[in-house]
């Protein structure tokens, strides 16, 4: 599943432990200069990147997490140098191939918490704030981040080919890999919606707008526009066809009117077991937010490494 990248959002974070190896929203206290334990804020050019939606994410810091998550946990292995062989593998598998941008906008993310709070906020938990303060940027609800986590000193190639969900995956594929990561059909469809950010590379969509029938002709035709049958691999287009960069409900409106984007997505309604949560999220976008929170928090349990395990990286791309 190809979440896009674009808004930049910075977190500053300012910390001390506690000695709990569990994942709370209190695991950060005032300390660190007596700042308080999570003061985050945007840059000037946050508005803009919003606006020209110049990469293939919507969401830079969600992106992130996702895949970070579907790969052995949260623990932030998605983000370590290209220059080291085996993390520069991690980043170029296959489901992320040309999707795992904006690493730019962690660096400087960490910069700043490690100017004020060296060595306490690893990246993991970073991560994790910098999603939900993705999603209030665009317009989306707030929820309570659970933190905690450590960074990873590993990345692994083989497990993100085979962790992280593909764009052409059908439903039952869908379901099968949410749930070897402990999430379920309604977290999905829940998670799915941060399609309603950012855009997709024609090479992902190519197959579905040229030989599936499930798709509005119009929509296709119009498509086939900006993505020939051959060549054109990098061109850009929405995943929401009304609103691409706000967080509301655009994306579950386009199911219905087989507009879906990618193949993964137009399989959450296409007459099978989740048409039903699409439909309810077209029509309350307040149950949406809601839940998307939820499901944010179930997806931020995922394995994490917490107490001793792991470390807390000084940079973000690098082990330390």
């Amino acid at each position: 599943m190809e979440f896009p990248t674009v808004v930049v959002c910075l977190v500053w974070f300012f910390s001390g432990i506690l000695a709990s190896a569990q994942l709370t929203t209190s695991f950060y206290k005032t300390t660190c200069s007596g700042k308080s334990a999570v003061d985050h804020f945007k840059t000037e050019g946050e508005e803009k990147a919003v606006a020209n939606e110049e990469n293939a994410w919507g969401l830079p810091c969600f992106g992130f997490i996702f895949h970070d998550c579907f790969v052995n946990g949260c623990d932030a292995s998605g983000s370590i140098r290209r220059h080291c062989q085996l993390h520069r593998k991690r980043k170029t598998a296959q489901p992320n191939n040309g999707s795992l941008r904006g690493f730019d906008v962690v660096d400087t993310i960490k910069s700043k918490v490690e100017s004020v709070c060296p060595g306490v906020v690893p990246c993991a938990d970073i991560l994790a704030v910098a999603a939900r303060d993705s999603v209030v940027a665009l317009g989306g609800k707030s929820w309570g981040v659970l933190l905690g986590r450590r960074d990873s000193t590993t990345a692994s190639l083989s497990a993100a080919n085979t962790g992280i969900p593909a764009p052409t995956l059908n439903l039952s594929g869908l379901i099968t890999s949410f749930s070897n990561v402990g999430l379920s059909t309604k977290d999905l469809v829940v998670l799915s919606g941060a399609h309603t950010i950012g855009q997709a590379r024609c090479t992902s969509f190519r197959a579905r707008i040229y030989n599936e029938t499930n798709i509005n002709s119009s929509f296709a035709k119009s498509l086939q526009a900006n993505c020939p049958s051959t060549g054109g691999d990098n061109n850009l287009s929405p995943l929401d066809t009304s609103s691409p960069t706000t967080f509301d409900v655009g994306y579950y409106t386009d199911l219905i009117g087989q507009k879906g984007l990618l193949h993964s997505d137009q399989q959450l309604y296409n007459g099978g077991s989740t048409d039903s949560q699409v439909t309810s999220y077209s029509s309350s976008s307040s149950t949406f937010l809601t839940d998307f929170g939820t499901s944010m928090i179930n997806m931020g349990n995922i394995s994490p490494l917490t107490g001793s395990r792991g470390q807390v990286r000084t940079n973000c791309r690098k082990t330390n």
